[in-house]
C-alpha cells in the first residue's frame, strides 16, 4: 500500500488546513496531481532519474513520487493484488509486459505514443480481444537500453587468451547473466531468425541449434579449470564485497560478458569488443547482431497526467536532463543511440560505436519469454554450471525446458512476434 502514503500525509494536512475553503481546495488540486512512478534504480542510482523527474514536474506541473525496488516483479505483483498500482511502472522485459496487458493491468499506449517510439524498441503484443480475435498493440515506450553481445577487457590483456570471469548471483534473479551468454551465443551462431524464433516459442528447446549454444559455452567453462562454473553460481556478478566493484577488478579473470551497464564499475581502461571478435569459433565478418535489453515505461493508472508523462520519457530536452544529472561512467543510453550531449568516458564512447555499428540488433531472448520458463531458463544455467561436461544433464535440462515451452505455447502465453529489427534513429 505504499502508494497511498503520499495522499494520506496530503490528506491530514489539508485536514489541519480546513479552516480555510481555499487552502482545502489547494491540498485537493495537489493530491489529484500526484503521480507514483515505480522502478527498479536504488541506492543512489535512482538520483538522476528523480532528478529528471523533478525537471519534467516543472514542464508539466504534476509531482512525481519515484518508488524503487529492487525486486520490481514482486512488488508491483503485490501492489496489483491490492489493488493500489502505480501510475506508471517501468518494467525490464516484454515478456513481464505482456503478461500484464494479458491481465488487463497495463494499458495500451495511444497510436500518437506508439508510433512516436523509435523502432524496433517498442514492438506490438499480440492478444485476443474479448470476441476471441488476435489484436495488437504497443503497451511500453523504452525510456533507457543497454547494449548486450559484448565483452569487456583491458588493452593490454584484449589479445591474450581470455580467463573469463563469471558471476550468477543476484538476489532473486540469479542466473541471469549464464541466460545472457545462452542467448547471445545462440545469435552469434545461428543469427537472428533462428535465435527469435526460439525466444518466441516456436522452435523448440532440444532443436540441435539451441544445443549449440550451450555447447560452446561448455567450452569456455572447461577452458576455465574444474570447478570453473560451479564456483562462479556462488559469486555475485558484479560486488566484490568490501566496498569493491567489477569482476574485472578481482585481478584473477582478464575478460567479462556483460551488458553495457556494467561500465559504471570502470574507468577508461576497460573497454568492450563485440563477442564475435572476442570468443573462438564464432563466425566473423558477417553483419553485426547485437542483443539488447531495454527498461520500458508503462501505465497502469490511466489519466491525462499519466500518458503526459509517457511522451515526457521519450522526448530528447528529458533524456538530455537525464544524461546531465548522471555521472559520466552512469549516463544512460537510450533508444536513438545517444547518450546526452556531454562528453562521455572512454567505455561509454566505445559502447555508442558498437551500437551505431550494428547492422541488427534484438531484444533479450529471456526477457521476452513467459515468467516461468525465465525462470526454468534461469535454474537450468545454475545447474548446468554444476558439470557442464555432463551431456547426460544436458539433455535433461533441455527436455525439461522444452516441457515448459510446451506448456506455455498451449497456454498462449508467448505474445511478441518479433524481437529482431535494423536500429534507426
Amino acid at each position: 500500500m505504499k502508494r497511498s502514503r503520499p495522499l494520506l500525509r496530503s490528506a491530514l494536512v489539508c485536514a489541519l488546513l480546513a479552516v480555510s475553503t481555499l487552502a482545502s481546495a489547494s491540498c485537493s488540486t495537489d493530491e489529484q496531481r500526484t503521480l507514483v512512478v515505480l522502478g527498479p534504480w536504488t541506492d543512489g542510482e535512482e538520483k538522476p532519474f528523480e532528478a529528471t523527474l523533478a525537471k519534467i514536474s516543472k514542464r508539466t506541473g504534476t509531482r512525481y513520487v519515484y518508488e524503487g525496488t529492487r525486486s520490481l516483479r514482486e512488488t508491483l505483483v503485490a501492489q496489483l493484488r491490492t489493488d493500489s498500482p502505480p501510475d506508471v511502472a517501468i518494467l525490464n522485459g516484454q515478456g513481464e509486459l505482456a503478461e500484464y496487458a494479458r491481465e488487463g493491468d497495463a494499458k495500451p499506449l495511444p497510436e500518437r505514443l506508439a508510433g512516436a517510439a523509435i523502432a524496433p524498441w517498442a514492438p506490438r503484443i499480440t492478444l485476443l480481444d474479448e470476441n476471441g480475435e488476435q489484436r495488437q498493440h504497443a503497451y511500453g515506450v523504452p525510456v533507457r537500453v543497454d547494449l548486450k553481445s559484448i565483452v569487456w577487457s583491458r588493452p593490454g590483456e584484449a589479445a591474450a587468451k581470455p580467463r573469463w570471469c563469471l558471476g550468477m548471483a543476484s538476489g532473486a534473479t540469479s542466473g541471469w547473466p549464464g541466460t545472457d551468454w545462452i542467448e547471445d551465443l545462440l545469435l552469434q551462431l545461428h543469427g537472428p531468425q533462428v535465435y527469435e524464433r526460439w525466444a518466441v516459442g516456436e522452435i523448440a528447446w532440444n532443436d540441435p541449434r539451441v544445443k549449440d549454444a550451450w555447447k560452446a559455452w561448455r567450452k569456455l567453462l572447461v577452458a576455465g579449470g574444474p570447478g570453473a562454473g560451479a564456483a562462479a553460481v556462488s559469486t555475485p556478478f558484479d560486488d566484490l564485497g568490501d566496498g569493491g566493484y567489477g569482476l574485472l577488478n578481482r585481478g584473477d579473470c582478464t575478460h567479462e560478458h556483460q551488458g553495457s551497464f556494467i561500465r559504471r564499475h570502470y574507468g577508461d581502461d576497460v573497454l568492450p569488443a563485440a563477442t564475435s571478435d572476442v570468443v573462438p569459433g564464432l563466425p566473423r565478418g558477417g553483419p553485426r547482431v547485437f542483443e539488447v535489453s531495454g527498461d520500458m515505461a508503462a501505465v497502469f493508472t490511466s489519466s491525462g497526467a499519466a500518458w503526459e508523462l509517457m511522451a515526457q520519457l521519450i522526448d530528447r530536452r528529458t533524456r538530455n536532463d537525464w544524461a546531465t544529472a548522471a555521472k559520466p561512467a552512469e549516463r544512460p543510453l537510450f533508444p536513438d543511440g545517444g547518450t546526452g550531449p556531454k562528453p562521455v568516458t572512454a567505455g561509454t564512447s566505445a559502447v555508442l560505436k558498437l551500437f551505431a555499428g550494428a547492422d541488427e540488433i534484438c531484444f533479450d531472448a529471456s526477457d521476452a519469454m513467459p515468467s516461468t520458463l525465465r525462470g526454468a531458463f534461469q535454474r537450468a544455467v545454475l545447474e548446468f554450471l554444476q558439470t557442464p561436461e555432463d551431456d547426460a544433464l544436458l539433455n535433461g535440462l533441455l527436455g525439461q525446458l522444452e516441457a515448459e515451452r510446451t506448456l506455455q505455447a498451449e497456454a498462449g502465453a508467448f505474445a511478441l512476434d518479433q524481437l529482431c529489427g535494423r536500429p534507426r534513429n
